[in-house]
């Protein structure tokens, strides 16, 4: 099979074998047509649109240790911060008057934050906007909490699993923490009724193509709403300080390729990506992707928010990103819209 008979098989049945898929993901030859067929396939479903989320990150304490992670329990070095219901009411003001309709309630696993002070800050966000998505990004609850954000008024929910792989799960976590739990939250999530949003990091330490192939099985036995890819970034302050980062053209390959496995899915072109690579996030758009997501958090917090080193957009207001992207994403003849951007069924 050449390789446009393969890709046309991919975006025709959405699916491969494991043999075919190691063939695509372990080389670049088919990376010029995967992409130009992932933005039609892209622009079928969604158009030129690309959707916005403002990213709200209000604590960067967290209960887990993994070994990848910047703000770990362990790392002692990070200034940590938690913002108060105000601050978030405050930001989502201003994200809503600069047009977001999406707002990502995301934090480390902090037990400050109980189910009652976050269902009163979903319900307050809720009353203010009715019209907006509420999505909440903040790890593994019981199904019994999930179901208490929901009705507060929470839609959507993202949990990236971050490796379907057994073993390779155990070299990134402690021992305290389990790749079942996670999948489990993920399946709890979905039969509540949120939108859901699942991903993993692409060349985080001891991947393999098989790690890999195993976390696009996952989720396709999932089905998400949402897939969040991105390199894998390394933090100096983890056990992981020596690792190389991830692969950007491995990456981008891999968005093209969720896009044709998942025609409808939401895709972000994230942070990660433009951190490793200036115009790694038009890549991405060009690739399949069609989601952002700005930040919202206050100036003065958002370099404290370092799962990775050198994360960009730390120092820019609200305004001045979101403008920045206006331009940059209308250059590569995309355009960011006014839009909830809830998922094609």
């Amino acid at each position: 099979m050449n390789n446009s008979e393969l890709i046309n098989k991919l975006a025709s049945e959405h699916n491969l074998s494991d043999k075919e898929l190691k063939i695509i993901l372990e080389t670049n030859k088919f990376d010029e047509e995967l992409k130009n067929t992932a933005d039609i396939i892209r622009k079928e479903n969604y158009g030129n649109k690309v959707f916005v989320r403002g990213l709200i990150e209000f604590s960067n304490y967290c209960k887990n240790n993994c070994y990848y992670c910047g703000i770990r329990r362990d790392n002692k070095n990070t200034v940590r911060y938690r913002l108060d219901k105000d601050t978030i009411m405050l930001c989502c003001k201003e994200g809503y008057e600069l047009g977001f309709r999406t707002f990502v309630l995301q934090s480390g696993e902090d037990p400050f934050f109980t189910e009652e002070k976050m269902c009163d800050i979903i319900s307050s966000i809720r009353n203010e906007y009715q019209d907006c998505a509420i999505t909440l990004s903040i790890g593994e609850k019981s199904k019994e909490s999930y179901k208490l954000f929901y009705n507060a008024g929470a839609n959507r929910y993202l949990l990236r699993h971050e490796t379907a792989s057994q073993n390779h799960y155990n070299k990134l976590h402690p021992e305290s923490m389990s790749l079942e739990n996670r999948k489990k939250c993920l399946f709890n999530l979905k039969e509540i009724g949120y939108q859901v949003g699942s991903g993993f990091m692409v060349g985080s330490p001891y991947q393999t193509t098989e790690n890999l192939i195993e976390d696009l099985r996952f989720l396709q036995e999932l089905q998400p709403d949402m897939i969040g890819i991105g390199p894998y970034i390394t933090h100096n302050q983890t056990p992981f300080s020596s690792h190389p980062n991830g692969s950007v053209e491995l990456t981008i390959r891999l968005i093209s390729i969720l896009r044709l496995l998942f025609p409808k899915v939401l895709l972000p072109a994230t942070t990660a990506l433009g951190t490793l690579n200036l115009k790694g996030r038009e890549l991405a758009l060009k690739a399949g992707a069609n989601v952002l997501m700005p930040n919202l958090s206050p100036v003065n917090v958002r370099k404290y928010y370092d799962i990775y080193n050198d994360k960009i957009c730390t120092g820019e207001e609200a305004a001045q990103c979101k403008n920045c992207l206006e331009k940059r994403v209308g250059a590569i003849g995309y355009e960011i819209v006014i839009d909830r951007g809830d998922v094609k069924k």
